[in-house]
């Protein structure tokens, strides 16, 4: 029987999207509409000695000044936990103008609401505002001397350092050994849609259009913020414009704009620049990572050293979790790995694409690459060599792997066997011309707290599943429609999936990778108990052919339930007994951290370059990934998401980049027009293999989700790529110009 789960459907947002029809959070209209514009701190650090707002009130339309003088104290703040726990998801346990202390440039320091967007800009540019300054503490080599371990890290989930078995004599045991420290400038969002809210209050009850991966974790963050009943609180977000991890926590322009309509008495958008994007939703941090593997000749790894060295906020132990996966690829019986910060005149680092794998894993497979070539090893046949049959940290089976079959899959789609393992002997004219790969992997991770849906069928025989996630780009609706199809045995150009709404049944933020998973799994636990909701009816209806039946004989198809040569329609029962519809919700209880088995989806990345030597010019002229991500919702969707990834990975081993100046701590490349990114003219060939793997475990329908692994490993196979075309090992992201500028021409 043909399901339609993995068809490659069209995405049911595709037309609203393109033309106009879709509204995102801030192109909600409400009567009298006020807008609001945040003025960001000039320092990196010191205090607020005065603000000077007469200029600005003398201009039309001004509404409010909200300062640390006069805005109201928080209820609360919430702890620095990550969204996928389903609790409140605050950026930083820090909330602006609370009192005259800067922590960082950019910080939230005063906000002005007036009646236009220009006017609300304008007085906002009128501001007077006086600072005591301090010297701020801004990059590593900075903040080396003051590094210190902590407990835990990423709000206190993971701990600081994992060791198994003796690192120092499985290195001493070595025949070979590899070692290298691996530098990593910081990166920033910069989705199409800036981060921006809507806050419309109807007596004590608080409307909130927000941009976000979690309805529910706004909801709960300004809640707790502002001390509002969370019955009082509601947040829309159909659609989101992109994300990428910026929109994953919740930082603090919701619960500014609620205020703001609270001070002005009328709904008030706040919608961040471009420009503060860079200091007013996370980045990935600065980092450095220091590694050494241990192998015997036959390329056995016998240890691994991976520590990472990272800044900070000043309140918050934030490090994106890069040993994670790294400690878990390979069969290394000896490992130690931990995190040291320091802490910095910078907001809380947060999520970005491929969080804490794409930085880990960069320097891990670049290690491998390089341990490859020492022995004269096929790349490809080390890392098989030393699959892991279990996860090495905790010794837990794979609830499904397919390692294997991608390095197989995807070394035979990109040709990789016929290359010349050889550095710097292709050329084609003037370029040298090489060949990269590297393993992949992510940990399907399962929220903290039960997830739900609804779904109700009419007697029409159309169906509406419900459930609070949003529209950020991932083709969620498409997915789930089909998913509800294949539950509850109907076309699905019958189902419709209604989203983005706090007042539908509660979903956790969908990020690390977790969104498919868990949607789909309450999704289909809700449908599935519509379903058998509507069997049980038929079978103990005197009126229905089915009366009479075995329950668990019937099967559902087209709409309809039969049972041997009885067939009802669905619409037939409801109509028979006057009903015009019927629904049932659903419940998906997530196994929790003491599984009994390990959740990662596993890839492979192939790449290959053109450098010109004169000009330190890279080209990366083809790609191929292959991942095996469980069962694939939509093939379509899934392709997208994997290319995007894989795409991201490029611009992240060659274009993205950010530093602070050091007398200032302020962002050097502080907007789009300065901050690189890949476009068009970078993108190359691009190819993706899906290794459909069975697994009974992570969820009911096996699902581990493909939004982050796309990206994971593309960077360091174009980095070996690099080495293989010239020669010369960078051990940095990104490679630029200037890393081989002076390659010999020869």
């Amino acid at each position: 029987m043909t399901t339609a789960i993995g068809q490659p459907l069209t995405r049911v947002d595709g037309r609203p999207k393109v033309t106009g029809a879709a509204r995102y959070p801030t192109e909600f209209p409400a009567p009298g509409m006020a807008h609001a514009c945040l003025v960001g701190a000039r320092v990196a650090g010191g205090r607020v000695l005065s603000v000077d707002a007469s200029a600005a009130w003398e201009e039309p339309g001004v509404l409010a000044v909200l300062t640390h003088e006069n805005l109201p104290r928080i209820a609360g703040q919430p702890p620095l936990v990550p969204s996928l726990f389903g609790g409140p998801a605050p950026g930083e346990t820090f909330f602006p103008m609370q009192d005259d202390a800067v922590h960082y440039a950019g910080q939230h320091v005063a906000l002005v609401v007036a009646d236009t967007h220009e006017r609300a800009q304008h007085a906002a540019s009128l501001l007077r505002i006086e600072y005591e300054e301090s010297e701020p503490l801004t990059g590593i080599e900075q903040g080396r001397d003051q590094a210190y371990e902590p407990e835990a890290i990423f709000g206190g989930f993971l701990p600081a350092r994992n060791s198994r078995g003796d690192v120092a004599a499985g290195l001493a045991q070595a025949s070979v050994r590899v070692e290298g420290t691996y530098r990593f400038a910081a990166n920033h969002h910069n989705p199409l849609e800036t981060s921006g809210t809507t806050a419309v209050w109807d007596g004590d009850e608080l409307l909130l259009h927000d941009g976000t991966q979690g309805v529910t974790a706004t909801q709960l963050t300004v809640a707790a913020l502002l001390g509002v009943p969370l019955s009082k609180v509601r947040v829309v977000s159909p659609y989101v414009g992109g994300s990428f991890g910026c929109k994953a926590m919740v930082w603090h322009h919701p619960a500014l704009a609620a205020m703001a309509a609270r001070a002005v008495g009328r709904p008030v958008k706040l919608a961040l620049t471009r420009e503060q994007m860079f200091t007013s939703c996370g980045h990935r941090e600065e980092q450095e990572q220091h590694i050494a593997l241990g192998a015997t000749h036959d390329g056995k790894l016998t240890a691994l050293s991976h520590h990472k060295l990272s800044p900070t906020s000043p309140f918050d132990d934030w490090a994106e979790p890069s040993l994670q996966t790294a400690a878990q690829m390979y069969a290394c019986p000896n490992y130690e790995g931990s995190y040291r910060l320091f802490r910095a005149n910078t907001m809380t680092p947060t999520f970005m694409r491929g969080p804490g794998d794409s930085s880990g894993m960069f320097a891990l497979e670049c290690a491998m690459d390089e341990l490859a070539c020492r022995l004269g090893i096929d790349p490809v046949e080390l890392r098989l060599r030393n699959l892991a049959s279990a996860d090495p940290a905790s010794g837990r089976p794979w609830s499904s792997n397919g390692l294997e079959e991608c390095f197989e899959r995807g070394a035979a789609r990109f040709g990789w066997y016929d290359r010349d393992p050889e550095p710097r002997v292709r050329r084609e004219g003037a370029w040298l011309i090489g060949t990269g790969m590297a393993a992949a992997g992510y940990p399907a991770p399962a929220p903290g707290t039960p997830q739900r849906a609804r779904a109700r069928i009419y007697a029409d025989g159309s169906v509406v599943v419900q459930a609070a996630t949003p529209e950020f780009g991932t083709g969620v609706a498409t997915a789930m429609a089909q998913v509800a199809a294949d539950a509850l045995g109907v076309p699905v150009s019958r189902c419709r999936f209604e989203k983005g709404d706090t007042d539908f049944p509660g979903i956790a933020a969908a990020v690390g990778s977790a969104g498919a998973g868990m949607i789909s799994a309450a999704v289909h636990t809700a449908a599935t108990a519509l379903r058998e909701q509507l069997v049980g009816e038929a079978v103990a209806d005197p009126g229905s052919p089915l009366h009479g039946a075995d329950p668990s004989q019937v099967a559902v198809h087209d709409g309809r339930m039969t049972a041997g040569p009885a067939t009802e329609p669905y619409t037939d029962l409801l109509r028979r007994n006057h009903r015009p519809d019927a629904e049932a919700s659903g419940t998906w209880h997530p196994p929790g951290m003491d599984a009994p088995y390990a959740t990662t989806t596993f890839g492979a990345q192939f790449a290959e370059v053109a450098v010109d030597p004169e000009l330190g010019l890279v080209r990366v002229r083809r790609m191929t990934g292959a991942f095996a991500p469980g069962r694939v919702l939509n093939a379509r969707t899934a392709r997208s998401q994997l290319m995007g990834g894989m795409l991201w990975g490029l611009g992240q081993a060659l274009l993205e980049a950010n530093h602070m100046e050091h007398g200032t701590g302020r962002w050097v490349n502080a907007s789009l027009a300065d901050y690189l990114v890949a476009v068009n003219a970078d993108a190359p060939d691009v190819a993706v293999e899906l290794v459909e793997v069975e697994d009974r475990e992570v969820n009911p329908l096996g699902v581990k989700g493909v939004g982050e692994i796309g990206q994971v490993g593309a960077n360091a196979a174009i980095a070996n790529a690099v080495h293989h075309a010239t020669g010369r090992r960078v051990r940095k992201m990104p490679v630029t110009v200037e890393d081989l500028m002076e390659l010999p021409l020869a």
